[in-house]
């Protein structure tokens, strides 16, 4: 096979995508966007234990920090399921 017909089977198959490539790289968007957010979770809710354990007079305010932070950090999951949503569908 010589490198012309590299090109025309090239240019044959650009633009299509095997369904099952396609169903791996949503797997993986989802998968490697949630990764993220699970390991800041754990982070805020550590550091929010610990800010606890020394300083019990602040818990309230500790409380309402760490779930502001917590929903910041879920947003990160919620773009990479969109964006795994839009390669699921074919849309990117």
């Amino acid at each position: 096979m010589d490198l012309s017909s590299l090109w025309l089977l090239a240019q044959e198959g650009a633009g299509t995508v095997v369904p099952g490539l396609r169903l791996i790289a949503t797997a993986l968007a989802i998968g490697l966007a949630a990764i993220g957010p699970g390991v800041g979770i754990g982070i805020v809710v550590s550091g929010a234990l610990q800010a606890i354990g020394r300083n019990p007079e602040a818990q309230s305010t500790i409380v309402t920090y760490m779930f502001i932070g917590i929903a910041f950090t879920e947003a990160l999951a919620i773009f990479g399921l969109v964006i795994a949503f839009l390669i699921g569908f074919g849309i990117l």
